[in-house]
């Protein structure tokens, strides 16, 4: 992927900040698309500083205005978009009776709406160009279910289900859509988590359960994310891309 402009939204940390290392070594030229666009561009100078060429770009996937001004900086700076990585999201914990209207429209805003907005800003460029990569991550936890998260569940089921609908349209274009829902990932999100007690029981038990015996890391994310990015994965498509250890089958 040498040369082609990856743009990676939540990509100052956790999962997506493996992902941006990751397609900056393999030589894409990355944009780390951030609510805190201070950390991205902090991640994006180590990256230059590395060798790389990397972009920090404030964006809130919520914020339609936003998004377009983000991506109109990223094709000034580093030219159109090939490879789109929405790894933005947003985690919410609430019995379904205490869970607000507003609460569950502003997690579909971020986790569902968001890929929304972020695909259709960057679709134009990869037409244009009859060549595009589009990596959705999304959830175990919308395979599965998961208590006390029905509006997290909701939105990242969604994000699987646009994911299909997507590649149907797009695979003519050339471009690719297809989704990885980490498992048992271990990021500042899991630990934020456990520290609160709603994982039921700490990371250790969970990786117990696993088939691996492991928490997931977000270079296993970004290892998978890279090839779905690859020109070897261009007959793979509307795929959803498990990446668990094993915890779904």
């Amino acid at each position: 992927m040498t040369g082609k402009v990856a743009v990676v939204t939540g990509g100052a940390s956790g999962i997506g900040l493996a992902v941006a290392r990751r397609l900056a070594r393999d030589r894409a030229r990355v944009a780390i698309a951030d609510l805190n666009g201070e950390a991205a561009r902090a991640e994006a100078e180590k990256l230059a500083a590395e060798g790389a060429t990397a972009l920090g770009v404030v964006l809130d996937v919520a914020d339609r205005a936003v998004v377009e001004r983000g991506f109109d900086e990223v094709r000034r700076t580093l030219g159109p978009v090939a490879i789109l990585v929405n790894s933005a999201g947003k985690e919410g914990y609430r019995r379904f009776l205490n869970l607000s209207v507003e609460k569950w429209e502003k997690l579909l805003r971020i986790n569902l709406t968001g890929t929304f907005h972020c695909c259709q800003v960057a679709v134009p460029d990869m037409i244009a160009a009859g060549w595009g990569r589009i990596v959705n991550i999304s959830s175990s936890s919308a395979q599965s279910g998961q208590p006390l998260m029905t509006h997290y569940v909701a939105s990242k089921a969604g994000v699987i289900g646009f994911t299909k609908a997507l590649a149907l349209e797009l695979g003519p274009e050339g471009i690719t859509v297809n989704t990885i829902p980490p498992g048992f990932i271990d990021t500042p999100m899991l630990r934020r988590s456990e520290e609160r007690g709603l994982l039921g029981h700490d990371v250790d038990f969970h990786a117990a359960q696993t088939p691996v015996r492991r928490p997931g890391t977000p270079e296993d994310i970004a290892a998978a994310t890279a090839f779905l990015a690859s020109d070897q994965a261009g007959y793979i498509t509307g795929q959803v891309f498990g990446v668990n250890g094993g915890r779904n089958t």
